[in-house]
């Protein structure tokens, strides 16, 4: 079992990051500012942590700063950063410039992998691609993608996401993922067909 990690930098946030997932973020209170300036010092993570209508969720996720796209000169912030690895808030810390708690990095329980669940998430997810950028994916991209660097790269609604993030088992993953894309394609064919009803002025269009 790893050890607690105190004074974990902690931005509660109305969105939820996905380990790999690309976010971009505009800072502007003073508080986190100081935040994001401590963690570009030291090279340090900080968590985003998903405040919802009803609770600050205790699982999070780490991220990593991976480069500042603007300064302002207010001091305001645009950057970019990335998830890492899930974590468990245990205390929240308020001694800080900044909110900040003590966090766990918990581990995915040891299992052996289930090949039936990835190929059929990785199936769903090359079809969601197809369907949505023309883009076809090559096996070998699609055999080197786990379940959140597919689920990273999808507008999943939070409530999803903060599913995923809470599984600590990656056979759980693939499988509740492939379920969500299943969900999405459905999605993706009902608005495709309602902008050629929308299109068609009332006729059948034949060629």
């Amino acid at each position: 079992m790893p050890d607690p990690v105190r004074d974990f930098p902690l931005f509660p946030l109305g969105i939820v990051a996905l380990p790999t997932e690309s976010v971009p973020l505009h800072i502007f209170e003073d508080r986190y500012r100081r935040m994001i300036e401590h963690c570009l010092e030291d090279g340090l993570e900080f968590g985003i942590v998903w405040l919802s209508d009803e609770e600050l969720k205790q699982t999070g996720c780490a991220c990593g700063i991976e480069r500042v796209v603007e300064r302002m000169d207010d001091g305001r912030l645009n950057i970019l950063a990335r998830g890492t690895r899930p974590f468990v808030l245990l205390e929240r810390q308020d001694e800080l410039a900044y909110p900040a708690g003590v966090v766990l990095f918990p581990e995915d329980e040891p299992q052996e992998p289930d090949e039936e669940a990835a190929t059929a998430a990785r199936e769903l997810y090359a079809e969601l691609v197809m369907q949505a950028t023309d883009r076809e994916l090559t096996p070998e991209e699609l055999a080197s993608m786990d379940s959140y660097r597919m689920a990273g790269t999808v507008e999943f609604e939070s409530e999803e996401k903060q599913e995923l993030l809470e599984l600590r088992s990656e056979n759980d993953r693939l499988r509740r993922l492939a379920k969500l894309l299943g969900t999405a394609l459905e999605r993706l064919e009902l608005l495709e067909r309602a902008q050629v009803r929308a299109q068609s002025n009332g006729k059948v269009r034949f060629g």
